[in-house]
């Protein structure tokens, strides 16, 4: 029998599997042509699928984006719902939370960040499911016990902060020095992924020791979101690596060291202290 909360959990993955294949499915880097944007500079675009009208330089991202959520995010959604049918704990619980939390990041992200194309509804759709999916369980789950908050959790915790402002603040300042827009700006007013990652992701990195600290039950669950955030962005900046690679988009070593190599070691920390949490929280 179908729950009213599987609703949420079923369209969330439905509406992932088809943003994540129409992207694949606009794999082809021969229909590039440049286009004046509203701030006078002259921007490749990318020209063919649901990028077609996405720069040239973005596009490749979003679809090595779109080879990490159908190859990881999508069957580790799925795995994790089905254990959390079979078993309904709290660790199941919080485990399904937190991917759900991965994929409202995610729909935040192609919802604001991609220009608007055939299947933004389905953006949509997946925002509000992902959003309301993980408000649903959040309600329910009352974490009695608090974990060891040791050096090394505390220091990848800031770590985690600081890496987000350090991989996106030199952009930003450089542009205000100017006076000139995001260097990588393209077709868009705005870079999405600056104001989640530094407005929300780098934050609530600080919240989270901080409740820990004071012993506050809500800083393991903020500390579960975090880590398989972290996870996954340290997959995801592989396939998109290697997408702008295809696409012969000229990558600095300093934007390699700053935004690639970083994401990649914090995941693999990631991964180790989310072993260690679910340990702890089953004891």
């Amino acid at each position: 029998m179908i729950k009213k909360n599987d609703i949420w959990a079923i369209t969330t993955m439905i509406c992932m599997c088809v943003t994540s294949i129409c992207g694949i499915l606009s794999m082809k880097f021969d229909y590039a042509h440049d286009f004046i944007n509203q701030y006078g500079h002259t921007v490749k675009i990318f020209g063919y699928g649901i990028y077609a009208n996405d720069s040239y330089f973005k596009a490749p991202i979003f679809i090595g984006t779109d080879f990490c959520i159908l190859c990881v995010l999508v069957p580790l959604f799925f795995y994790t719902y089905l254990q959390y049918r079979k078993k309904a704990d709290m660790i199941s619980e919080i485990k399904l939370i937190s991917v759900y939390a991965v994929a409202f990041y995610y729909a935040a992200s192609i919802a604001f960040g991609i220009t608007y194309n055939q299947i933004f509804l389905v953006y949509v759709i997946l925002f509000t499911s992902s959003l309301f999916g993980m408000f649903s369980h959040i309600r329910s789950v009352n974490v009695r016990q608090g974990i060891a908050r040791t050096k090394g959790l505390q220091i990848f915790l800031i770590l985690s902060g600081i890496a987000l402002i350090v991989a996106w603040m030199p952009d930003i300042i450089s542009a205000m020095l100017k006076g000139e827009t995001l260097p990588l700006i393209g077709v868009y007013t705005t870079e999405i992924t600056y104001v989640l990652d530094m407005g929300v992701i780098s934050p609530m990195c600080f919240v989270c020791l901080y409740l820990l600290k004071k012993d506050d039950h809500l800083g393991v669950l903020l500390l579960a979101v975090l880590l398989k955030a972290c996870i996954i962005v340290g997959i995801m900046v592989i396939p998109q690596t290697i997408c702008q690679a295809l696409s012969d988009v000229e990558l600095s070593l300093p934007a390699l060291l700053t935004k690639v190599l970083s994401f990649v070691a914090l995941g693999g920390f990631a991964f180790y202290y989310n072993h260690r949490l679910y340990q702890e929280v089953k004891e």
